[in-house]
């Protein structure tokens, strides 16, 4: 059926009209001809977005797992899965073909069965990006577990927040993990994170750094020995389209962070598409995904997708640094990459440091390359276009979120022309709108507003675990009938859309989604600080760091300033996590705030970023005065 793969603009404009003109037909199409079902639905499609309830595929019965793995067994059992690129250079990679995934995956759901795991309980990962991360993560889906990574640069107080929000009887970690020249222990991470999390009855450890590590009597096991033991085969779960297949938390604007569910059948048949069709994926391409499992580009693109299309997929453990800054260009040549997809803050990183690290690498077996996590601004685009694709190989901007599940706006290359600084057009079947203040769709090109989606698409997430009303207020709340992405966007006078930033109080730094309230309660915990906030102001290479306004308790403080800046960041990273850290710490007696007490953030992010022009009216403020004195203090 053509619909899979779509190769020209007009069949992109023929197939995307029949996605929105009909889109139960539409999707049931696509599943129907592409996946594995155990029973089909019997209803392909209902929604209601003032409840808001969505649901693909009701009643059909599947497993993700078999669809991944098993019916690749008989067709391509001999294939690459998996190539795993370790940190260090001189570390052999490793190919896990298909049929020896499908033994693993088997042997890993064995033994969580063995320790009492079963369809419905949450089991928490905090692991670095070794095999055993994709492995696990598709032995909870073998048995109905559901899985919730942890990115493995969160603090022990992050993790312990997301173990106890969805109450995981099982944490599964290594003894440590390398990241360029460094090791981290993630064991000592999680013992510190368990303390206060009574749920978690057991803990599995793989075996990385070979540290020595403590292991508590009753509830911490080795994993070597026990996949040993266990029985190669396991029959899958059968679980229903609607069952919640993973937990993965975001950066709320406010406090606690949000742990969005994502369903099995719908996510399945949307991942699997968008893969398809945005890298242009062929039967003997190598394809890498340079993000992390622990965020939601690796779950969609690294494992989920890939596999279902029976994809050769590349986990890279390490960092675009090291040995130095050619390692990601060695490693397309080494294993002929031909679709490449990374961060804009990567490629900027990779930039500063010249071309002198790309030229002596191969990079003719490129193909696509694709950019996630933040619009990549139009130098960084150049020169990734010019340097690393040799204008051959299409830059695929894609836009998206946790909470989407997958790709949403995009170019699909060789098709869609594209253009710097534009996520293009809507993928397949999405309806996005722009927005005004009063709430009124805004019709028309070169436009600019507020980006929504007027229609459910299959792999949105569900709820919120534990709190389907705050998914509702977040998603559902600022506009009638439509889910907002708190995202501003323009439309430009072909029909691209260009996205323009977080329209709220959350701030992307070098890709990770943070919300700045959770850092403000962790700077707000030092005994100096009476009150702070946090906002974001351009950077080179992150594309936006984070500045801090402080106020101390006593303005004479006789403190070394220099001193509470480290010791604020510290805090930072204990409570959050190293990438939350600020660039700058500005100490100031007041804030600009309104009569109702709420921070004008709008005027700090203008100070922060230089842009004090025109800061509009500050009359209103009840502090006016703190505003000059900010401006004059600004770092």
């Amino acid at each position: 059926m053509s619909n899979y793969h779509i190769k020209h603009l007009e069949e992109y404009y023929q197939v995307y009209r029949k996605s929105v003109r009909n889109p139960e037909v539409f999707w049931e199409e696509i599943a129907e001809e592409h996946f594995m079902w155990r029973k089909k639905w019997d209803n392909v499609l209902s929604w209601d977005f003032t409840k808001p309830e969505v649901k693909w595929f009701e009643g059909a019965k599947l497993n993700i797992t078999e669809n991944c793995i098993d019916r690749h067994i008989y067709t391509r059992g001999d294939k690459t899965a998996i190539i795993f690129e370790p940190n260090n250079p001189n570390e052999d990679a490793q190919h896990i073909t298909y049929r020896q995934l499908h033994d693993k995956v088997c042997r890993f759901a064995n033994v969580l069965k063995e320790k009492g795991i079963g369809k419905g309980d949450r089991v928490c990962i905090y692991l670095p990006m070794i095999p055993e991360l994709a492995i696990s993560v598709l032995a909870c889906a073998r048995i109905g577990a559901i899985h919730s990574v942890v990115f493995a640069g969160f603090s022990s107080s992050a993790l312990a927040t997301r173990v106890k929000d969805c109450d995981a009887k099982m944490v599964i970690t290594s003894d440590g993990s390398y990241r360029g020249s460094k090791t981290i222990d993630l064991k000592g991470i999680v013992d510190d994170a368990l303390n206060d999390c009574e749920g978690v009855e057991s803990v599995l450890v793989a075996k990385r750094i070979h540290s020595e590590i403590n292991m508590k009597e009753g509830r911490d096991h080795w994993l070597e020995p026990l996949l040993e033991e266990a029985y190669h085969d396991c029959v899958p779960e059968i679980m229903d389209a609607e069952d919640p297949l993973f937990i993965l938390y975001t950066s709320g604007s406010t406090g606690q962070p949000k742990g969005m569910v994502h369903s099995s059948g719908g996510y399945m048949v949307y991942t699997g598409y968008t893969f398809k069709n945005v890298f242009q994926y062929r039967e003997n391409d190598i394809y890498w995904c340079t993000a992390d499992i622990g965020w939601i580009t690796g779950h969609s693109y690294i494992v989920y997708g890939p596999l279902a299309n029976g994809a050769t997929t590349v986990m890279f453990e390490g960092v675009p640094s090291y040995p130095d800054y050619g390692r990601f260009w060695q490693i397309v040549e080494k294993h002929k990459v031909t679709q490449f997809y990374t961060a804009p803050t990567a490629i900027r990183a990779l930039a500063k440091e010249g071309v002198e690290h790309v030229e002596n690498h191969d990079l003719s077996s490129l193909k696509v390359l694709g950019t996630v996590g933040e619009p990549i601004n139009e130098e960084a685009w150049h020169w990734y276009d010019d340097n690393i694709g040799k204008r051959k190989a299409p830059i695929v901007d894609t836009w998206w979120q946790t909470e989407t599940g997958g790709i949403m706006i995009t170019p699909i290359p060789f098709a869609t022309p594209t253009k710097p600084t534009y996520a293009t057009l809507p993928f397949i079947g999405i309806q996005p709108a722009l927005m005004d203040e009063q709430g009124q769709e805004i019709k028309g090109n070169q436009v600019d507003g507020r980006l929504c989606i007027k229609f459910p698409w299959p792999s949105m997430a569900r709820t919120i675990w534990g709190n389907h009303q705050r998914y509702k207020d977040t998603y559902f709340s600022a506009f009638e009938n439509k889910y907002f992405t708190g995202d501003g966007a323009l439309r430009d006078e072909v029909g691209y859309y260009r996205i323009t930033g977080r329209v709220d109080d959350v701030v992307i730094v070098s890709g990770h989604n943070l919300g700045t309230a959770p850092i403000e309660d962790a700077i707000n915990e030092h005994p100096a600080v009476s009150e702070s906030a946090i906002v974001g102001f351009p950077h080179d290479i992150k594309g936006n760091a984070l500045y801090g306004y402080v106020i101390l308790k006593e303005t004479g403080e006789s403190r070394n300033h220099d001193n509470l800046r480290k010791e604020i960041n510290q805090l930072i990273t204990e409570q959050i996590g190293p990438i939350a850290k600020l660039d700058k710490i500005q100490f100031t007696s007041g804030l600009p705030k309104t009569r109702s007490g709420k921070i004008m953030r709008r005027i700090l992010r203008k100070i922060a970023s230089n842009d004090t022009a025109n800061l509009g009216d500050t009359s209103t403020l009840l502090n006016p005065d703190c505003v000059q004195e900010i401006m004059d203090g600004v770092l």
